[in-house]
């Protein structure tokens, strides 16, 4: 079997929030990748801590939940720059996560916000086309889902995606029984998610 290429994190916080929720799902969308985009991801994930220096090892790092958020201030700072030094931030609204992660990311870039990405932004235009955007998964308060993103000097360093929990349908289809479109829609923004931030930059 070849060696492969790098490895993908999911990220371990504080605050009592359950980082750990979505067992399934980075597994199933490296697979994804590699059957689809030839990745070569390594097959499963690693945790890594917010705080780690082991977190500049990967191109990529995963946050979700539904909970509290706490970074101390040398985690956000290490968070700072880690993405400052080319690292790519994914984090996925779990449903209640939205307002404990805009506070914490304050910590981590005080001096951006959130900007709503248009439709035409290469994350939706990697391998797979999404015309409307960020696409909905789960239903929720079935409010649109919406992909945000913190742009640092014109470079998307962290996507956050809202109101549509990627992550849920990238899980093994018997935990939710999503339809197998509604998954494969999943696996494909997640697998635009990978390839630009280990191709565009």
């Amino acid at each position: 079997m070849s060696q492969s290429s790098f490895k993908i994190a999911k990220l371990k916080y504080g605050g009592g929030g359950d980082w750990y929720s979505n067992k399934t799902s980075l597994p199933n969308l490296i697979k994804f990748c590699n059957s689809q985009l030839k990745m070569n991801i390594f097959p499963e994930e690693d945790i890594v801590e917010v705080g780690s220096t082991d977190i500049f090892q990967y191109p990529f790092v995963h946050m979700t939940g539904h909970g509290n958020v706490v970074f101390t201030d040398s985690e956000a700072r290490n968070l700072r720059n880690y993405l400052l030094a080319g690292g790519f931030l994914h984090i996925d609204d779990n449903y209640g996560l939205d307002p404990f992660i805009r506070r914490e990311m304050k910590k981590v870039f005080p001096e951006l916000s959130f900007v709503e990405l248009p439709y035409d932004h290469p994350v939706y235009r990697q391998k797979f086309i999404f015309k409307e955007g960020l696409p909905k998964i789960h239903q929720h308060d079935e409010k649109p889902p919406q992909g945000f993103g913190l742009l640092y000097e014109g470079r998307l360093i962290c996507y956050y995606s809202f109101e549509s929990d990627l992550g849920n349908g990238w899980e093994d289809q018997s935990v939710y029984n999503d339809p197998e479109s509604v998954r494969l829609q999943a696996l494909q923004m997640g697998a635009n998610l990978l390839s630009y931030c280990t191709t565009v930059y």
